[in-house]
């Protein structure tokens, strides 16, 4: 959420960094600040019949003590409409206060100056590359093939039990799933300095509106009703990231300054409506309702957030050496980057059976904009209450980190060569017809 102070003290800044999202919300600040100079006014009112209530209720205390019963009397029905003038205008107060922050919950945040400018991911700019696209003696297979061939992933099974956009893993394909996830935790936990945290799959709205996720994207989101009671539905809801529990473990808690950063990472399936986004439906992995995911969030001072982003940014390309897998880092320009983001990198991994890279990490640095959804402080050493900045990152996503991998690391035999430090998970060097 945005500072309200900001938005009234300078409305036309806040329209201008809104309108290089190019969404059109900038047209919302008008409206804020008309019900917010309602509120304001109100207030004002019933700060000040407050004041004269008070005075009157000390004269009837004086009148009455001089047995001036009738004048008392005359008074007392004065405080009484005057206690209605205040009820009235605190129901209007409250009002304003929920429209405002109707409003501003729709608000996404400002873009830093160091994005770039632009409208869609076209004019996202590559920051850096790291290795160079595989180059192959065979024609090589898409991950489809591959995990028919080696029996990984049974995509008709997984239809007949679920509908498409689900996955089914099979022997080594589930064993290499399941080395993966492990291989990540121990690669965050052991060499990152994070501390692994295992959250609920299920999480009240509250969560989704702290992290910005809702009101927005409602829509693409999995309700739970327990039991057949249609009235429990939407009280839980199926967790996109892990980043919708992890980020809000701190909600409504001021912390301590000598307690910052925190950092969490987690494992967690990952549940999404994707409300008409193309390509779902579709046979393979590339775009799944469900998929599993190690997360990574941080909880910083805002004057450590620039370089704990780009800390965040180097574990989750280090996962992507690691498994010798060529990628490219790029920056989500304005038009491009996420609702709650103020910088987002994308990492982009290469995956040869596509011909195309494939997006398996976003890091994104939000600023305080999660912070004050969730009413998250900490207490400085001068003892003032602020919002710390809150950074999150994949570190990183599967399933497509599964199809880099099995399309990079195939050999012309049809097996698949599995990288050194995933072998110990694994217990086994290649995947085999």
């Amino acid at each position: 959420m945005l500072d309200i102070k900001l938005i009234r003290e300078r409305p036309d800044y806040v329209r201008e960094r809104l309108a290089l999202r190019g969404a059109g919300d900038e047209i919302l600040i008008g409206k804020i600040l008309q019900v917010d100079e309602v509120r304001r006014a109100a207030l004002a009112q019933v700060e000040a019949l407050k004041a004269t209530r008070n005075r009157v209720s000390k004269e009837i205390g004086a009148l009455m003590a001089q047995k001036k019963l009738e004048e008392a009397e005359a008074r007392k029905t004065e405080t009484r409409e005057l206690g209605d003038q205040i009820a009235l205008l605190e129901r209007q107060v409250g009002e304003s206060e929920s429209g405002r922050e109707e409003l501003m919950l729709r608000l996404p945040n400002l873009p830093d100056d160091a994005v770039p400018r632009g409208k869609t991911a076209e004019d996202n700019p590559v920051v850096r590359t790291h290795g160079s696209q595989p180059v192959y003696c065979f024609k090589p297979a898409s991950h489809v093939e591959l995990c028919e061939r080696l029996k990984l992933v049974d995509f008709a099974r997984a239809a007949k039990l679920s509908g498409s956009g689900f996955l089914l893993y099979t022997h080594w394909g589930a064993r290499l799933e399941r080395a993966l996830i492990q291989f990540l935790l121990d690669l965050h936990v052991d060499e990152h300095g994070y501390t692994e945290v295992s959250p609920p799959l299920m999480v009240g709205e509250h969560c989704l509106v702290g992290v910005g996720q809702f009101p927005k994207f409602k829509d693409q989101y999995y309700g739970v009703a327990e039991g057949d009671n249609p009235q429990a539905l939407g009280k839980l809801y199926l967790i996109p990231t892990a980043e919708t529990p992890v980020a809000n473990i701190h909600r409504e808690e001021i912390l301590k300054d000598s307690q910052l950063p925190v950092n969490y990472c987690a494992y967690t399936p990952c549940f999404r409506g994707e409300a008409g986004a193309a390509g779902v439906g579709t046979r393979g992995m590339i775009r799944v309702h469900q998929f599993d995911k190690v997360e990574l969030i941080k909880i910083v001072k805002p004057e450590q957030a620039d370089v704990e982003h780009e800390k965040m940014l180097a574990n989750a390309e280090r996962v992507l050496q690691l498994l010798g897998l060529h990628y490219r880092v790029i920056m989500l320009c304005t038009g491009d980057m996420g609702f709650a983001s103020v910088k987002t990198y994308d990492i982009e991994v290469w995956a040869p059976g596509q011909a195309s890279y494939l997006e398996v990490s976003s890091v994104s640095n939000c600023g305080d904009f999660q912070a004050r959804r969730m009413n998250l402080r900490f207490k400085t050493e001068s003892g003032e209450n602020k919002f710390p900045h809150v950074l999150n990152g994949s570190g990183t996503a599967l399933a497509r980190l599964f199809v880099a991998l099995l399309e990079t690391h195939q050999q012309a035999d049809g097996s698949v060569s599995i990288p050194l430090p995933l072998q110990p998970y694994l217990k086994t060097d290649s995947i085999r017809p």
